[in-house]
């Protein structure tokens, strides 16, 4: 529904914002007007007032507009590193605000969990960076993540970060201008092709160390899938519609490890991040990362990475103060 006639972006920056996000987005649309030789789009970045706001890299982008001084045609809030503590109640009340007015709302990277705090995002199919689907997916059931480079549902459109916005915005430009122009600005850049919504984005190294093994990259695409509630590996291999002893055997050549082992590692990845971001109980964090008990999960943890949850959890409450 979103695709329209979008000729003015607005970007609400979070402290700590994503900038590679964000210019990404802003220099699709500069290479838009160029290639056409005309200004076809126009953008604002956008606060809480006019005062810069600094990026996780340090820098700062101007000039800066008040939220409330323009209209958009869409507003796309801008996230970086951890997203939850630089999400306020002013944040939150300007965005239910342009909601009730019947804004377009979109996310880059991490403001996604911004939509969702705000309860904007409920019953949407929603994109994510990868490092924080886990947690934002375990702290809000009713929005509808899903790991692709970017989302359209209706009057919400959510991306992925690093060079994902730029694949939105060519989606948006092709809508706009036509395939011949999108191809313009994405060879302006340099890149090998244009990517499409549905592409899933890398969600660990694996995806990049195994490109052509295709039963491997499946079953981890289910291994991943199944975190919170792991299957047993023959359930897994039975899925591919392979056996054990084939499931198995691309794990050990390419991975060094088997599935089983793989899958726990990812576990308590999944629980790392969570413990980082999330103030929950660990005995919850530990069921919904799919240990069976708190006991065994401190143990696994500690095992795993030298030192409790607890410890995990205490020092990431003392960097973010």
């Amino acid at each position: 529904m979103i695709p329209g006639d979008l000729s003015h972006i607005g970007f609400l920056l979070l402290p700590d914002y994503s900038m590679i996000a964000v210019a990404n987005a802003v220099e699709a649309c500069r290479m838009a007007n160029r290639c056409v030789g005309r200004e076809v789009y126009s953008w604002s970045l956008l606060g809480l007032d006019e005062k810069p706001v600094t990026a996780s890299n340090g820098m700062a982008m101007a000039p800066m507009v008040a939220i409330d001084a323009v209209k958009p045609d869409i507003t796309f809030v801008c996230g970086g590193v951890d997203v939850r503590s630089k999400v306020g109640k002013p944040h939150l009340a300007a965005l239910r605000k342009l909601a009730r007015r019947g804004a377009k709302l979109g996310a880059l990277c991490t403001g996604t969990f911004a939509l969702a705090e705000a309860g904007l995002l409920d019953g949407y199919r929603c994109a994510v960076h990868w490092e924080d689907s886990a947690v934002i997916r375990a702290e809000f059931p009713a929005v509808r993540l899903v790991n692709e480079l970017f989302v359209l549902d209706r009057d919400r459109l959510t991306c992925t970060g690093g060079i994902g916005p730029l694949d939105m915005m060519l989606f948006l430009i092709e809508k706009k201008l036509g395939r011949r122009i999108a191809e313009q600005v994405s060879l302006s850049f340099i890149l090998d092709r244009i990517r499409d919504s549905g592409e899933r984005q890398p969600v660990n190294e694996h995806d990049r160390l195994v490109p052509d093994q295709k039963v491997l990259r499946r079953a981890i695409t289910l291994i991943d899938a199944q975190l919170a509630d792991p299957q047993p590996m023959h359930e897994i291999a039975a899925q591919l519609g392979i056996s054990l002893r084939q499931l198995e055997r691309p794990f050990r050549k390419h991975l060094d490890e088997s599935p089983a082992a793989y899958a726990h590692k990812r576990r308590l990845k999944q629980a790392q991040a969570m413990l980082r971001e999330k103030k929950l109980p660990v005995t919850n964090i530990a069921l919904s990362c799919g240990f069976s008990s708190s006991a065994y999960f401190s143990a696994a943890y500690r095992s795993h990475f030298g030192y409790s949850p607890r410890m995990e959890q205490h020092v990431s409450a003392r960097s973010r103060a």
